[in-house]
């Protein structure tokens, strides 16, 4: 499909309901006289206050300010009204916006199905640069040595239970779990990453009452999560503290989420991180720690101290000159577009900052002294006008070719794997060929040409389906 320049912003109204293990009664979300309202449980628990908090995007610190009985809370600018209507329930309401949108740009957010959305990322809307579990009982979910268990207590009426997810494509029958005297249970081998799944109970579709992260799936319903984690946080010590909280630039810096168990010796924390680059702190009892065993500490832009660490293969971004230059900021879609965080070493050639970055295509920036530019050094670009990015790919797997339109003034490739963007992914030129080297998850990709600003589709690619447009979209699968 081909995004259109401009994007219609239409806001439906959608009821929820309230899918908790511990109460599923009633409805958490509605529109009433021109207002939105949440209607919350007094009884709930913290973990389920931060999963409201989430899904509906409201600071979980004004969730808890309302619980706490304020009578008015702000999140981001929006001041919601409380008021308790019930022994055990409270309401949150605050008024729609009556004034209509007078523009909206391509790099808006915007509402479809419940999920945010940011149009021209470059980032596959499946990437997650952390998780963490949270199961309502821990033991319902264990991951050791690349073997996940999973476990469904009682349901021991049922005569047979399947494990379905995206690690088996969703097949009905793939995964049998094995009944013992507590429940059911089903063992098997993934590597770390995001999992969606669901039990099937004598046919019957079913997330995992004992686990609080669920996402909306394309049918309206919801599927639970599962983080297989790949890396621990240890912080020794701190025995009389009362929280500690693990914060990063991998969970937007919350001061909330990533709370650590404390253990024998201090404090510990299991997280699934992607590969690349990623800042960190510890908050004890509100105080920000850099980690004491990390050698690896760094000043961002404003003289901040930061703990790093790496998973993956480093990248060795250069600039060449700008020696008279007081400060160079490295910034781009690999963190998030932050103006301060990668702060480069002066050479005496010009400045570096070497990053491990996953493979992927990545847009990215310089900021000398406050002023963004391109990389010089940089011939691939993407965007137009004042918004022109240079463009990374890092241990590319798949090489876009077009042999055709040889005259052409310019030539890009766009398609899911970068928003459908309407400038594209710059080709260039070489041995008679448009080509441009990118890397791609392993599965289905649709995309097409732009040539000079119209569309096409590949011509040397067989393989196509047919769009909303009526214009078709080239089809192309990458292997593991």
């Amino acid at each position: 499909m081909k995004v259109p320049g401009k994007i219609l912003l239409i806001l439906f109204a959608i009821g929820f309901s309230d899918l908790s293990a511990q109460d599923n009664a009633g409805q958490i979300f509605r529109i009433e006289e021109g207002k939105m309202i949440l209607t919350l449980d007094l009884r709930w628990n913290t973990a389920k206050r931060y999963e409201i908090a989430r899904d509906y995007d409201i600071d979980s610190l004004a969730i808890e300010q309302a619980y706490k009985g304020a009578s008015r809370v702000t999140s981001k600018k929006d001041n919601w009204d409380v008021r308790k209507i019930s022994s055990n329930q409270i309401e949150l309401s605050k008024l729609l916006d009556a004034n209509p949108v007078k523009h909206i740009s391509e790099n808006d957010i915007f509402i479809v199905n419940d999920n945010w959305i940011k149009i021209q990322t470059g980032i596959p809307p499946d990437y997650v640069r952390s998780g963490i579990n949270k199961m309502y009982k821990k033991y319902t979910f264990t991951y050791k040595n690349g073997i996940a268990t999973f476990f469904l207590p009682s349901y021991k009426w049922s005569g047979k239970v399947f494990l379905s997810g995206t690690f088996n494509n969703w097949s009905t029958t793939q995964i049998p779990m094995h009944k013992t005297d507590s429940g059911w249970v089903a063992k098997i081998k993934l590597d770390p990453g995001k999992y969606s799944y669901k039990y099937i109970t004598d046919g019957r579709w079913r997330v995992d009452p004992n686990n609080y992260i669920r996402e909306r799936d394309a049918r309206g319903g919801y599927n639970s999560i599962v983080f297989c984690p790949n890396y621990e946080f240890h912080l020794r010590g701190y025995h009389n503290a009362h929280k500690v909280v693990l914060a990063g630039n991998f969970n937007n810096w919350s001061t909330d989420d990533y709370r650590m168990v404390k253990t024998g010796d201090g404090w510990v924390m299991s997280i699934y991180l992607s590969e690349g680059t990623h800042a960190y702190k510890f908050i004890v009892d509100g105080k920000w720690i850099t980690d004491p065993e990390n050698k690896d500490v760094r000043s961002d832009a404003f003289g901040n101290m930061n703990s790093f660490i790496g998973i993956g293969d480093s990248y060795v971004f250069k600039l060449k000159g700008y020696l008279n230059a007081g400060q160079v900021v490295l910034s781009g879609t690999f963190n998030n577009w932050s103006q301060n965080e990668l702060v480069m070493n002066k050479t005496a050639t010009g400045w570096e900052l070497p990053y491990i970055l996953a493979p992927g295509t990545y847009e990215y920036k310089f900021i000398v002294d406050g002023k963004w530019m391109t990389d010089p050094a940089n011939p691939l670009i993407n965007g137009s006008g004042g918004e022109i990015n240079s463009v990374l790919t890092f241990k590319s797997n798949y090489t876009f070719t077009l042999s055709k339109f040889l005259t052409a003034t310019e030539v890009s490739v766009s398609g899911d794997f970068n928003g459908w963007s309407n400038n594209g992914y710059r080709m260039y030129k070489k041995n008679g060929k448009w080509i441009l080297p990118v890397y791609l998850k392993p599965g289905k990709h649709l995309y097409k040409f732009i040539v000079d600003g119209t569309w096409y589709t590949d011509p040397d690619n067989k393989l196509w389906e047919e769009n909303e447009y009526g214009t078709g979209n080239s089809v192309l699968w990458i292997g593991q």
